[in-house]
């Protein structure tokens, strides 16, 4: 069906579908479509997939740098950065690789960078019920960069705090500190 409507977008386009170079085209791009949109099939309890572990720790999670590509639901276009996700445990933790696939579950749909920032922040805190849950995402978009205003340095910044990082500003300061921090591992 999606390789159909990309010969269709195609032959609109004033292309021809049968010439060497884009015989394959539709069938590619319908699966490449498939692969950048692939979080509306997966649920984040199957992601977490039971990683979610009782330990008395309760001092700041952060997972940072986590490189995500989204597409931007206004023009299908591409948007990609990076996110930052921390928390607060209130006797649960997760599998830190789990907040990776976390993002790519919200990153993998057509996506605004607002709404994606926030539904990361829900599902950690529906999942772990910690005493609080930070999202810090940086995109850029190929949307600004090459259609419209075209600018190509233009960086978005969206943040979601809840808890002890939205009520206690010394806990929210302490996170964005860290985030400043270049390290190098």
């Amino acid at each position: 069906m999606l390789e159909d409507l990309y010969r269709q977008i195609l032959c609109e386009l004033g292309e021809d579908t049968e010439r060497e170079g884009l015989r394959k085209t539709p069938e590619r791009a319908a699966k490449a479509m498939s692969y950048l949109t692939r979080g509306y099939s997966q649920s984040v309890e199957e992601v977490l997939n039971g990683a979610i572990f009782e330990e008395p720790y309760e001092d700041m999670v952060i997972v940072r740098d986590i490189e995500f590509f989204s597409l931007c639901e206004h023009h299908i276009l591409p948007f990609f950065g990076k996110a930052h996700v921390a928390y607060l445990p209130h006797g649960k933790i997760v599998g830190i690789s789990k907040l990776a696939r976390l993002v790519d579950v919200f990153a993998r749909r057509l996506q605004v960078q607002e709404r994606m920032t926030v539904q990361i922040a829900t599902a950690l805190e529906q999942a772990l019920h910690p005493r609080g849950v930070a999202v810090v995402v940086e995109a850029r978009h190929f949307c600004m960069m090459a259609r419209g205003v075209e600018k190509q340095n233009s960086l978005v910044t969206t943040s979601e705090m809840r808890g002890h990082f939205r009520q206690d500003r010394a806990t929210r300061e302490e996170l964005l500190d860290l985030l400043r921090m270049n390290r190098s591992v």
